[in-house]
């Protein structure tokens, strides 16, 4: 299970112990240099205080030449004596037989195995050697290191503690944003309060927030969406009790005829009522983003043309592409065929027999441009605003239809980016809707 305290404890702690390794390496070798400095300085300080006659005739007081003392308490010396003729007349420890001496000063010998720090004296007629074991020296220094570090390595777990107390406060926080969160009722979406988070927090906070709010536009709009189409559905379901009654109650079989006929025309309006709910609730921004692509705008325009044409030859119009400019967008390809169909349809709709209806398609660095141009009736200024709101018609409007045509167009628009314009043809009268879209990026 992952844990940010454990986690956090585990990796401050490795870094403590990183650091414990690498300044005990870095004291080891400064204190290897500072004792050899300063064991060196005791050996010519022991070698300029002893007086060569007096230690051959035996008659130096207080003075034990093997032994030399230290913090750690004595370490044990070499001490030689040479004439001039190279013959050893003093040792310290025999059988030691350090080599003669070639120069006067320090100088380092490997002898018996050993290495030996030298340090020699010229008195006289007389060359006085003081020799200590590199290894002996190379103890003092660790034990030195030793005592510095013991007590930071001994304050580890102290450390480990403190830690551990201290990310539980940090993380208090959160744990308490975490058991506001799961206190709040299903229905609950109002934000988070954001004044008293730290700082790390906030960004957490307000992703949480966007969240709630877009889930709690979610929930309004699938509750408007329910309402509308309840009552929406409920006035042609009743018309088709109806009709269906007066069907069966009438024995004249052309009263029956007529009333098979309202029937049937009810039913085409309420499959037409919830193919237009479904396109609709399919018109999300999220669901279409997943589906996105590089849409051809001439080829899905030229579609939509094609599939009417026997609906507008019926009905004695026009309908045709009057300007084909290559333009690409991005977004999916059958949320645009809705939104064209749907703007056709409705001009198809209302376009009066021996009219035009006008598609075109322009593309330019700017973005792509969709226009479809009708010679019907037209929308009046003030209420082209509420024309793409759910169900709204116009008051004269008494012709069908559920008016959710371009409420699905405003949506699939505004998913890709794209805005939606009304207006006034320059020839005449009718309606000219423009819908235009962003630059097409291509990616890479």
């Amino acid at each position: 299970m992952n844990s940010i305290r454990r986690t956090l404890l585990v990796w401050l702690l490795a870094g403590l112990a990183t650091i414990a390794l690498a300044a005990s390496g870095v004291t080891y070798l400064a204190a290897r240099r500072e004792v050899g400095q300063l064991l060196d300085l005791q050996l010519k300080q022991l070698a300029y205080s002893t007086r060569i006659d007096d230690l051959l005739r035996g008659r130096q007081p207080g003075f034990d030449a093997r032994r030399m003392p230290h913090d750690e308490g004595v370490t044990e010396l070499v001490t030689q004596i040479w004439d001039r003729d190279g013959v050893l007349v003093y040792w310290s420890q025999p059988g030691m037989g350090l080599p003669v001496p070639a120069t006067e000063g320090y100088s380092t010998i490997h002898h018996n195995g050993r290495d030996w720090r030298v340090y020699t004296l010229v008195q006289g007629s007389h060359a006085l050697q003081v020799a200590q074991a590199q290894d002996e020296r190379a103890a003092i220094a660790t034990q030195t290191a030793l005592r510095t570090l013991v007590p930071f390595l001994a304050l580890i777990p102290f450390f480990g503690v403190l830690v551990w107390v201290g990310v539980g406060r940090g993380l208090e926080p959160l744990d308490a944003m975490s058991k506001a969160v799961s206190k709040r009722r299903p229905d609950a979406l109002g934000p988070l309060s954001e004044g008293a988070l730290p700082d790390e927090l906030q960004p957490l906070a307000a992703s949480l927030n966007g969240l709630l709010a877009r889930l709690s536009d979610a929930i309004a709009a699938q509750r408007r969406f329910t309402a509308d189409a309840a009552h929406e559905l409920r006035t042609p379901l009743a018309a088709l009790k109806l009709q269906l009654d007066l069907a069966r109650r009438t024995n004249d079989p052309e009263q029956r005829a007529a009333a098979l006929d309202d029937l049937e025309a009810g039913v085409a309006r309420a499959s037409h009522v919830v193919e237009q709910l479904m396109t609709l609730a399919r018109a999300e921004p999220e669901a279409m983003a997943q589906r996105r692509t590089q849409c051809d705008l001439v080829a899905i325009a030229k579609d939509a043309i094609v599939a009417r044409a026997a609906l507008a030859a019926d009905k004695g119009i026009d309908l045709g592409l009057a300007r084909e400019t290559p333009a690409s967008v991005s977004g999916d390809p059958a949320s645009l065929g809705i939104l064209l169909s749907n703007l056709i349809d409705n001009a198809l709709r209302y376009t009066p027999r021996g009219g035009r209806i006008d598609v075109s398609v322009d593309g330019d660095e700017r973005g792509a441009t969709l226009v479809v141009a009708d010679t019907g009736p037209g929308i009046p200024a003030e209420a082209r605003e509420r024309v793409f709101d759910r169900f709204y018609r116009g008051e004269d409007n008494g012709g069908p239809g559920s008016g959710l045509g371009l409420s699905i167009v405003k949506r699939i628009a505004d998913a890709h980016g794209a805005t939606t314009d009304l207006g006034d043809p320059a020839d005449g009268s009718g309606l000219v809707v423009t819908v235009r879209f962003p630059p097409f990026l291509r990616k890479g």
